[in-house]
């Protein structure tokens, strides 16, 4: 299956290239993954968690970035993955460019070419490409969250510790780093629902719209 989809970030296409490099940052930006491991610059490792109401599946792979043209903007990857109990296999090779947008934005384009065998092809068949749109609108919102984040980091001024004194937070942070989130499984069964609610509204909408030349 082809899934193209699209959003604009309000942010310049050179300060968002370079953002999205770091792929550890913004990997808790896409819903259900999990990055297990950095091979090298272009060859990661990882899982996807996917809930279709009782039904929970975790994929396992790897995913390869084929080509990168700085210059342009632009990126292609490859990935495949398992579901670790055998219900699945996953192969896509991602297609994505960045355009300027307006004032200081940027578009970014993705193209999807899928493909899905098994019980998880069978429980996402016809739903995919609605399912993807509402995913990639929770990476936009949190990648964009994270820009202006960092942009508010940059301005804000930081509080004074008189010399000789330690800050009783940063020492406490440092001795004892955060956990790691778990990450939140994809609601493919909640996603589902509402992808099938658009589509059944776009059918409703074309049938009984406006219609011209009567």
């Amino acid at each position: 299956m082809l899934i193209e989809d699209s959003f604009t970030v309000h942010t310049p296409v050179d300060r968002l290239w370079a953002f999205i490099q770091d792929v550890e940052g913004i990997a808790p930006c896409m819903p259900g993954a999990e990055l297990t491991e950095v091979v090298d610059d272009r060859t990661w490792k990882g899982k996807v968690h996917v809930k279709f109401g009782p039904v929970q599946m975790a994929f396992s792979g790897t995913v390869v970035m084929e080509d990168k043209d700085d210059a342009a903007h632009r990126a292609t990857l490859s990935a495949k993955g398992t579901e670790q109990r055998g219900k699945g296999v996953a192969n896509a090779k991602v297609q994505s460019w960045l355009e300027p947008a307006g004032d200081d934005g940027t578009t970014v384009h993705i193209r999807s070419d899928i493909t899905i065998t098994g019980a998880a092809a069978q429980l996402s068949r016809g739903l995919l490409p609605e399912v993807s749109k509402l995913l990639t609108k929770q990476f936009a919102d949190c990648l964009e969250s994270k820009l202006n984040e960092e942009t508010a980091a940059a301005v804000r001024p930081e509080a004074g510790t008189p010399a000789g004194e330690t800050n009783p937070a940063e020492t406490e942070s440092s001795a004892e780093p955060a956990p790691k989130a778990a990450p939140q499984a994809v609601g493919g069964f909640g996603l589902g629902l509402r992808a099938l609610w658009a589509t059944i509204a776009r059918f409703f909408s074309r049938l009984f719209g406006p219609r011209t030349g009567t």
